[in-house]
């Protein structure tokens, strides 16, 4: 990738003009290059550049861009702490003030730099702090799988694979992209061993109440079966997150009534969680049967005839039921549910629905050969 420079002209006299130039803006930096080389001159005129990023001229870019230039040319084993030393100030200047100045002089040193080299891990994680101060995330790419094959191509070890993970899940929900950051939370937990998922218990309890929060999520088996979750079991966050996963709303409101507290402190709010139990408790009773009364819907969502029809209509919405109003049966009638849960009952039934489809097809095929033998 071509990096916009300073001016074209050697090397040396690129970090000369630098010099000069940020001593102009007021910093205490010699205008003479120093004799330990250009890596040397780098590391002083990255100590200075503040006084840059302070100022509006629109020369800032160019010059800073020149010091990522020249950084580019360093030798790998020169660039580390000097690399380090720039993100680190781009990072934490002035948050929240020229970001689009700082993502972009960060965007241009990650895509100046080897595909493969450790050293993007720095670059990238200190773009997504920066993105995620401005909600600019959704000009990051934050894809799982690329994320997953920049972890391989840099050689990440398991504590920077980690902290990558984390970084991009908090920077998703901070510009409140649910979606994505749950996939990247799941991913993090399920990176974690038998050995280390201890470790995970912030995290685990983190994914477990984003989770119950999101007004989109209504499926939660998975995070069941990731370690750092399992570690979990005994507490109160596993016993909640096993009601929202497979009980039905009575379960849940025997269980609000003796943790209330435990609820106010995760931030959640009780109503959502009826609204949400409501939802589930249905789901549950839809793949079950396929028609329901209204009087059985009122019992086991503990709500009133009135408020039968809103909240299929809601339901209905959430495309995790789909269903018909029989106003004069004072039914429900199913032809459509999402399993809460999915092991192996939902497998063996998923495996005769199929072997029915099959031979429900090998008889259509035996009866058109029937009547036309060439067919």
């Amino acid at each position: 990738m071509s990096v916009p420079a300073f001016i074209d002209i050697t090397e040396e006299d690129q970090a000369s003009e630098l010099r000069a130039y940020i001593k102009s803006k007021g910093a205490e930096i010699s205008e003479e290059n120093s004799e330990g080389g250009l890596h040397v001159d780098l590391a002083q005129i990255i100590e200075a550049c503040d006084v840059c990023l302070k100022d509006d001229d629109k020369d800032v870019e160019s010059v800073m861009n020149s010091v990522v230039s020249l950084l580019l040319i360093l030798e790998p084993e020169k660039q580390e702490a000097l690399i380090e030393s720039l993100c680190e100030k781009l990072v934490k200047f002035r948050e929240g003030e020229r970001p689009s100045l700082r993502m972009q002089l960060l965007s241009n040193l990650f895509h100046g730099m080897d595909e493969n080299t450790p050293l993007r891990y720095t670059v990238f994680c200190s773009l997504i702090k920066v993105a995620a101060t401005c909600n600019a995330i959704s000009f990051i790419p934050t894809d799982l799988d690329q994320v997953r094959k920049w972890i391989i191509d840099w050689n990440l070890n398991t504590e920077k694979k980690h902290t990558l993970l984390r970084l991009v899940y908090e920077a998703l929900v901070d510009c409140k992209k649910s979606e994505p950051a749950a996939k990247v939370m799941v991913e993090l937990l399920g990176s974690y061993t038998e050995d280390n998922a201890s470790q995970a218990r912030v995290d685990a309890h983190r994914c477990i109440v984003r989770a119950l929060k999101d007004p989109n999520t209504f499926l939660f088996d998975h995070l069941l079966t990731l370690k750092p979750v399992r570690f979990l079991e005994g507490e109160h966050i596993h016993d909640l997150l096993t009601i929202f996963v497979s009980a039905k709303l009575a379960v849940y409101v025997k269980f609000c009534q003796s943790n209330k507290d435990f609820i106010d402190s995760l931030g959640l709010s009780h109503e959502q969680n009826m609204a949400k139990m409501r939802l589930l408790t249905f789901m549950g009773m839809a793949s079950e049967f396929k028609e329901i009364s209204f009087d059985t819907m009122q019992q086991e969502l503990q709500i009133g005839a009135e408020d039968v029809e809103a909240f299929i209509i809601d339901a209905v919405r959430t495309k995790m039921v789909y269903c018909k109003i029989d106003q004069t049966q004072r039914k429900v009638v199913v032809s459509h549910s999402t399993h809460r849960t999915f092991g192996k009952q939902q497998w063996q039934q998923l495996h005769d629905s199929l072997s029915s489809w099959k031979a429900n097809l090998a008889a259509v095929k035996t009866s058109l050969q029937a009547l036309s033998p060439s067919a």
